[in-house]
C-alpha cells in the first residue's frame, strides 16, 4: 500500500530528469580477423577459451587478446569480419555499428537490417562523451533496496524512505556543481484536481517551493466547490493560497467550426470514411450536447453503415445513431417524464417517507 503524498512525491520525481554525461575510453575499428583456439582436451582448461581479435582504421591497424568473456559478447553479437565494433574498456560491452562500405560487394545479398558505416578514422583508442538521462524516481527505486531495478519493471516500488531522496538529492546536487549532471524538468499533469483533499494540497503547496519542482499543470471542470477532507468551498474545490501560485487558463467552447475539424481528425484516426454533410451535422450535434458523445457516435454510425455494406457514412447513419443512442440531456428529460415508473423515483422515494412517518406515529 502507499499513501496519497508518497504517490504523488513518485508522481512528481517521475517527470524530473537528469542528464548524466560520463567519459569512457572505447575501441573503435574494423574487424580484420578473429581467431579463436579450440577448447583444450584438458578437463580443468577445458571451458576457458582464448582467442585474438584485429582490428584497423583508416591509420593503424592492432591486434587484442580475447578471454572467455570477450568471446562470449563476440559471437553473442554475432561479430563477423568487415564489422565496425566498438568496445567499452571498463565494461566490456560490445556494440555493433554495422558493416564497413568496403565490405559492400561481399555478398549478392544482404538483409535489409544491414547498415553500411564508414571505416574509423585515427587511433583504434578513443574517448567519447555518453550521456544517461533517467529519471528521480528511477535512481530512487535502485538505491532503496537490494536489486531495485528489478522494481522498475515490476512496478512494485511501495514507499521509498525520505533517507534515500535525501542521499539522492544531495548526489545530485554534487554532480551539477562538477557538471557531471544536468537537471531536465519536465511536465506533470493533475487532471481532475478537485478529487484531492487537503492533505494533498498541503503538500503540493510545499513541493511547488523546491527548486527541483517540475511544471505543474492542473486541470478542473468545477465551479465553486467544497474542498475535501473540509466544510470550506473554494473556487474549483482547490485552496485559495494554492490557487495564488497559479497561472489560471480559462477555455470557451468550442465553435461549430472547430466542432468540425476535430471530427474530420478523428474520422481520419479512426479509418471511418464520412462526408461532409455527416461531419457537419455531428458537429452541430456537438454544439447542442457533448464532444464526448458526439465522438461516440462515429463509431456506432460506421458500424451502421457497415451492416448496410456501405462504405461511406451518410447523414442517415448518423441521424440513426443518433436515435438509438440517447445523450445526457434527452436521457435526463426522459428520466423526468416517465419517473413514476421507475422504481425509488423522486415521489416514491416521498411516498415511503411518508409511510414510514405513519407507521412510527402509530407505533408510538
Amino acid at each position: 500500500e502507499m499513501s496519497k503524498t508518497e504517490a504523488l512525491t513518485q508522481a512528481f520525481r517521475r517527470s524530473i530528469g537528469i542528464r548524466i554525461k560520463e567519459e569512457t575510453e572505447i575501441i573503435e575499428g574494423e574487424v580484420v580477423e578473429i581467431s579463436i583456439e579450440r577448447p583444450s582436451t584438458n578437463p580443468a582448461t577445458a571451458s576457458a577459451r582464448t582467442g585474438q581479435l584485429v582490428l584497423k582504421t583508416a591509420d593503424m591497424e592492432s591486434g587484442f587478446d580475447l578471454g572467455q568473456k570477450m568471446i562470449e559478447q563476440l559471437q553473442k553479437e554475432k561479430v563477423a569480419v568487415g564489422d565496425v565494433i566498438t568496445i567499452d574498456k571498463a565494461s566490456g560491452r560490445i556494440n555493433k555499428l554495422g558493416r564497413s562500405f568496403v565490405r559492400s560487394k561481399d555478398y549478392d545479398a544482404m538483409s535489409a537490417n544491414t547498415r553500411f558505416v564508414q571505416t574509423p578514422e585515427g587511433e583504434l583508442s578513443k574517448r567519447k562523451e555518453v550521456v544517461h538521462t533517467v529519471t528521480l524516481h528511477e535512481m530512487d527505486v535502485i538505491n532503496s533496496r537490494q536489486q531495485g531495478f528489478l522494481a522498475l519493471f515490476a512496478g512494485d516500488t511501495g514507499e521509498i524512505k525520505s533517507e534515500v531522496r535525501e542521499q539522492i538529492d544531495q548526489r545530485v546536487a554534487e554532480w551539477r556543481e562538477e557538471g557531471k549532471g544536468e537537471i531536465v524538468p519536465g511536465v506533470l499533469f493533475i487532471d481532475e484536481v478537485h478529487m484531492l483533499d487537503i492533505e494533498c494540497f498541503s503538500w503540493l503547496n510545499r513541493a511547488l517551493e523546491s527548486n527541483l519542482a517540475p511544471v505543474v499543470v492542473m486541470a478542473s471542470n468545477r465551479g465553486i466547490s467544497r474542498i475535501r477532507g473540509t466544510q470550506y468551498k473554494s473556487p474549483h474545490g482547490i485552496p485559495i493560497d494554492l490557487l495564488d501560485r497559479m497561472m489560471i487558463i480559462h477555455t470557451k467552447p468550442y465553435t461549430t467550426e472547430e466542432l468540425h475539424q476535430i471530427v474530420k481528425i478523428r474520422c481520419e484516426e479512426e479509418d471511418v470514411e464520412m462526408n461532409d454533410e455527416s461531419m457537419l451535422m455531428l458537429a452541430t450535434l456537438g454544439t447542442k450536447t457533448s464532444l464526448r458523445y458526439v465522438l461516440q457516435l462515429i463509431t456506432t454510425a460506421s458500424l451502421i453503415a457497415m451492416k448496410r455494406k456501405a462504405s461511406v457514412v451518410t447523414k442517415d447513419d448518423v441521424r440513426k445513431a443518433y436515435g438509438l443512442f440517447t445523450d445526457l440531456k434527452r436521457s435526463v428529460e426522459y428520466l423526468e417524464a416517465h419517473e413514476k415508473e421507475f422504481l425509488f423515483g423522486e415521489e416514491d422515494g416521498n411516498a415511503a417517507r411518508m409511510e414510514v412517518a405513519e407507521d412510527s406515529v402509530q407505533n408510538a
